[in-house]
């Protein structure tokens, strides 16, 4: 077992990516808000949509106490188009705790890590791991496929998940385990890839049991996926004297906080014009907006109105300039709805 990690970690030496929020292999010196932040945004999201994400807010918010004083509509506008908005209110609920009750420095511990807001057993021990140099099991989707195939576990996902971890735990050294877990994500995400894993230039190619059954790609083997659910809605354009009227979503509850076009309903079946955010002569048009979330797909109807110069009125939401749309912070379905909505206009 020991072999595993020694041929892992001097693959890693010479082959690790270089990543903003990373130090070099060998030192496990990497800035634990960085290596939090980056563990955040990368959950259910891939490096590439990260990268310039992460930038963005290491340029507006350096370090933990500088997100913790930001305020909620900013960090969350930062984050629209990221996605899984939730992680983005966990974001500001960690920083805030951590600012306020820990004197701005993270727990090293991953118990302590794991009582702040948003952060789980994977986070906490890659935070663990990464920023703190201590042994701990970090195991996310690239490491699962990267283990199933070097012992051929034939459990399904996700049931192997505990067999997994165990197996995960026994190879993991107790001096570097923070590149070690830094070289099992590198190799899931650039050789042991879901298809066509590059098994020839594979530095656990002869540890690999999968390897020689002569089908690697085959594992991990994953249970049947249920059908996901479909959903209807609309989406209401209200256009004032080159503005569009925008409103502020609850902050429970998917997208919560985010700025957004008014919606009615998403129900089993087309609501028509069910909660109309205003009085209007809307035109519903044939199009469709489609968009699909973890547990469902929406699709959603466009309805236009405009109002005439000057009407006032006691609107819930508020007036955001058309020019403008693209710093509204708009979430991918809402920003699609509006791409669609102005490509009519013009």
């Amino acid at each position: 077992m020991t072999e595993i990690a020694s041929d892992l970690l001097r693959w890693y030496d010479r082959h690790a990516r270089s990543l903003p929020w990373r130090s070099a292999p060998g030192t496990n010196a990497a800035d634990p808000y960085r290596v939090w932040l980056s563990e955040i945004m990368l959950q259910q999201t891939t490096v590439a949509a990260v990268k310039p994400y992460f930038e963005k807010f290491t340029a507006l918010w350096p370090d933990v106490a500088a997100l913790a004083a930001a305020d909620d509509a900013d960090v969350m506008s930062a984050w629209a188009g990221l996605g899984y908005y939730a992680r983005a209110r966990n974001l500001l609920a960690c920083a805030r705790v951590v600012a306020a009750q820990h004197e701005g420095g993270f727990p090293e511990s991953e118990a302590g890590l794991r009582a702040l807001p948003g952060i789980g057993f994977y986070t906490a021990a890659a935070i663990a791991a990464i920023a703190f140099g201590q042994r701990a099991v970090v195991v996310d989707g690239n490491v699962e496929r990267v283990v199933s195939r070097l012992f051929a576990v034939e459990t399904p996902l996700p049931g192997a998940k505990p067999a997994l971890y165990a197996l995960t735990n026994g190879i993991t050294p107790h001096a570097r385990s923070g590149d070690f877990a830094q070289a099992m994500m590198d190799l899931g995400a650039t050789i042991c890839t879901p298809r066509n894993p590059a098994c020839a230039i594979c530095p656990l190619r002869s540890h690999c049991a999968a390897f020689r059954t002569g089908a690697p790609a085959q594992f991990p083997f994953k249970a049947a996926k249920k059908a996901r659910p479909q959903r209807f809605g609309t989406i209401f354009w209200l256009e004032r004297d080159g503005d569009v009227l925008l409103v502020r979503r609850p902050d429970k509850g998917l997208l919560g906080g985010m700025r957004a076009l008014p919606t009615g309903p998403w129900a089993d079946a087309p609501p028509g014009m069910m909660d109309a955010p205003a009085d209007a002569d809307w035109v519903l048009g044939g199009e469709t907006v489609s968009h699909v979330f973890t547990h469902f797909a929406l699709d959603l109807a466009i309805a236009r109105a405009a109002l005439e110069k000057g009407c006032a009125g006691n609107w819930d939401g508020e007036w955001w300039p058309m020019d403008r749309l693209d710093a509204a912070g708009l979430p991918s379905v809402f920003a699609k709805a509006a791409r669609k909505a102005l490509e009519e206009i013009v």
